[in-house]
């Protein structure tokens, strides 16, 4: 059986990582039977999660693991869609991961308070007296990742628009289709759903959040998905009958 190393549930979300949210509705996608534990990234073969240990193999990121699905079981994530929909539903899974899933990481780990009541919670466990340099630590290290990503080299409102930009172009591609590239999930579906409940969950706020949730068709997406996949976890976008209706 498959073993699934990822966070676990928190901040109202199945799962906290959008990259283990991938890799695990890929495997549900595939039907595969899997155990999922909790993981440190340092003992994962990339220093970072998810991985899998599928019959001793190690396979560390998402996109890898996806590969290895498909060559290994024999699964094909995008059956019935030509080569250009293929290609297309992957450029947009990119333009995802570049654009989206930094930005509303981006407020949550370096806004203050967001930091506080989400990730800094990874640290509980540590020794009281150690706790605050490990946070520090990490906070200083995950600033570096995202200064080398280029996020954090702009402001708050260029941020903001990058992922206006996505949030945009995903809503008038998805339109009134189901899901991304038609009737049924493709793989790219895995991440564009696991970024947009991310960015929409109400436990952190964010105005990524508020561009999120002002996208009626991306809501019932996100809501769609949830129920196809975690039909056991109560999802709320916390999105006031107001908001709705606007």
């Amino acid at each position: 059986m498959i073993t699934l190393s990822g966070f676990g549930p928190n901040f109202g979300l199945p799962e906290v990582s959008p990259y283990v949210t991938k890799t695990e509705v890929h495997l549900r996608m595939a039907g595969l039977a899997y155990e999922k534990h909790p993981s440190n990234p340092a003992l994962a073969p990339k220093g970072q999660l998810p991985f899998i240990d599928d019959g001793g193999k190690l396979i560390g990121d998402s996109s890898f693991i996806r590969m290895h699905l498909e060559s290994e079981h024999g699964i094909d994530f995008d059956a019935g869609l030509s080569p250009l929909e293929r290609a297309t539903a992957l450029a947009i899974e990119l333009m995802v991961d570049r654009e989206l899933a930094p930005a509303f990481t981006y407020f949550r780990w370096l806004v203050p308070a967001n930091f506080e009541k989400g990730p800094a919670q990874f640290f509980n466990g540590a020794p009281p007296e150690q706790r605050e340099a490990i946070k520090k630590d990490v906070l200083e290290r995950v600033r570096a990742g995202f200064l080398a990503r280029g996020i954090a080299r702009h402001s708050e409102e260029e941020i903001t628009l990058l992922a206006k930009r996505s949030l945009d172009a995903i809503d008038l591609f998805i339109g009134d289709k189901p899901y991304l590239m038609g009737g049924q999930p493709c793989g790219a579906d895995a991440f564009i759903f696991a970024t947009l409940a991310g960015a929409m969950t109400p436990y952190f706020n964010s105005p990524v959040r508020d561009a999120a949730i002002a996208h009626p068709r991306l809501v019932a997406y996100v809501t769609r998905m949830m129920d196809r996949y975690y039909p056991d976890f109560e999802w709320d976008a916390g999105i006031t009958e107001t908001k709705q209706a606007a």
